[in-house]
C-alpha cells in the first residue's frame, strides 16, 4: 500500500447480513489498520455498529431503494464526495454504482477513482453493466470474470482483477471441537439429530438452494443403510412458510421427516459445520462464489457439492473428491456415501484466507492511485 494516507469511500445498499455486507466491513478494518480512511456510505443496519467499531466511518443514505426518489441522492452523492475528497469511490451494487457514477460525472478534476466490485453472477443487461464500468473491476472468482468477459465482450480484460473473498483462519480455525456445554444446548435444540451421520446444508430459505435435492440425498443414504440425519441451516425463515411446507411434506412422503431439522439462520455455524460428517453445496443454479466451502474446509469438513460456477471452481482447487455433476441425485448419493465411509484427509487453507482478500484489495487501491 502506498505511503500516504487515502480516503476510500465503499457504497452498498444495506448493512445487514450478506457476503457484500461482510467483504465491507473487512475491507473497511483492513484500511483502518493500515492508517487510511474508510468510509461506508448506506442506508444502515444491523453491522453498522461492527463496522463503527472496527474503525470505519458511516454515512447513512437510502442509496438501494429501487425508486425514481432515489435519484436524488446524486446530488447528495456529489455534495458528500466534495466533502470527504476522496482517492477512490468503491461501488459493491449496482444501483449505488449508478448513483455514484452519475455523481462523479459532473465533479471538477481531480475526480476520485471509480472502482465497482462484480459480486454476484447478475442478469447481463444495461442495469447491471455499470458494475463492469470501474477503472477496474474486482471479480470475486474465476466464474464471475468468464461471466462478465462473456455477456460484456466490450470490457477490457486488463481491467478485472480477480480477488476471491477470504475466510479468517482465527473464525474457522482447522480442526476445531465445540465445548460440551455447546454439543449439550445443540442436542437439546435438535433431538431429532442425536446419533448418526450429520448431513449439514446452510443457505437461506429458497428454492435454488437444493434443499429438496439433500432431502432426496439423505433418502437415498438411508435406503443404503446409512443411519444419517439432516440439518438445513438457516432456511427457517419468515415469508418462507409454504416452501418449508413444501420441504417438510417431500421429507414425509420419502419416509425420512424424523431425521430432518430446519433452523432459523443461527451465529453459531462453526460449530454446526465442526460437528457435521459432511456439509452440503447443492445450489440449483451456479453460485459466483461459494464462501460456505471455504469455510467447511477451514475447519477440516468434507464439502459435498454440484461442480458449477464458483462452488465448482472451489472445490476443484480445494478439494476435488466432493465435485459432483450439478443434479445428478444418483451420483450424489453414491458420492456421499463414499466420503462418509472414508473421507480423503484435508491439508490447513494455504489460499482463500481473510488476509489474502484484505492484501490483494489495498494494493490493488494503491495501484489505481499510484
Amino acid at each position: 500500500m502506498s505511503g500516504r494516507r487515502l480516503t476510500v469511500v465503499q457504497l452498498l445498499p444495506a448493512l445487514n447480513a450478506g457476503g457484500v455486507e461482510r467483504s465491507t466491513l473487512e475491507i473497511g478494518a483492513a484500511l483502518a489498520a493500515a492508517g487510511h480512511r474508510s468510509v461506508v456510505i448506506s442506508a444502515g443496519g444491523r453491522l453498522v455498529e461492527r463496522l463503527t467499531a472496527q474503525g470505519s466511518e458511516h454515512i447513512a443514505l437510502d442509496i438501494g431503494r429501487k425508486s425514481p426518489l432515489t435519484l436524488r441522492h446524486v446530488r447528495t452523492l456529489r455534495r458528500r464526495f466534495a466533502n470527504l475528497v476522496p482517492d477512490i469511490v468503491h461501488a459493491r451494487s449496482r444501483l449505488p454504482a449508478w448513483l455514484a457514477w452519475r455523481a462523479l460525472g459532473k465533479m471538477s478534476a481531480p475526480r476520485p477513482h471509480f472502482l465497482t466490485t462484480v459480486h454476484g453472477l447478475n442478469s447481463p443487461g444495461w442495469y447491471s453493466s455499470i458494475l463492469t464500468r470501474g477503472e477496474r473491476v474486482i471479480c470475486v472468482s474465476n466464474t464471475v470474470r468468464d461471466h462478465v468477459l462473456k455477456y460484456y465482450p466490450q470490457v477490457d480484460p486488463g481491467r478485472l482483477t480477480v480477488i476471491p473473498r477470504g475466510v479468517d483462519p482465527d473464525e474457522f480455525p482447522f480442526g476445531h471441537s465445540p465445548d460440551e456445554a455447546w454439543r449439550a444446548a445443540f442436542a437439546a435444540q435438535f433431538p431429532q439429530l442425536a446419533g448418526g451421520l450429520l448431513l449439514t446444508l446452510p443457505g437461506r430459505g429458497t428454492r435454488i438452494k437444493g434443499h429438496a435435492d439433500a432431502i432426496e440425498l439423505l433418502a437415498g443414504l438411508v435406503q443404503r443403510g446409512l443411519d444419517c440425519k439432516l440439518l438445513l441451516l438457516g432456511a427457517d425463515e419468515r415469508g418462507r412458510e409454504r416452501y418449508l411446507r413444501e420441504l417438510r411434506a417431500l421429507a414425509t412422503r420419502r419416509g425420512v421427516a424424523e431425521r430432518v431439522a430446519i433452523s432459523a439462520p443461527r451465529d453459531d455455524v462453526r460449530d454446526i459445520y465442526a460437528v457435521s460428517n459432511l456439509v452440503l453445496q447443492l445450489s440449483t443454479k451456479p453460485e459466483a462464489f461459494g464462501r460456505t466451502v471455504v469455510e467447511a474446509i477451514a475447519l477440516c469438513r468434507p464439502v459435498l457439492g454440484y461442480a458449477h460456477g464458483g462452488v465448482g471452481e472451489l472445490l476443484a482447487e480445494l478439494y476435488p473428491e466432493g465435485r459432483v455433476p450439478p443434479g445428478d441425485i444418483t451420483r450424489l448419493i453414491e458420492r456421499a456415501a463414499e466420503l462418509l465411509r472414508l473421507a480423503p484427509p484435508i491439508a490447513p487453507l494455504r489460499q482463500f484466507r481473510l488476509a489474502d482478500m484484505q492484501a490483494a484489495a489495498l494494493d490493488l487501491y494503491s495501484q489505481i492511485v499510484g
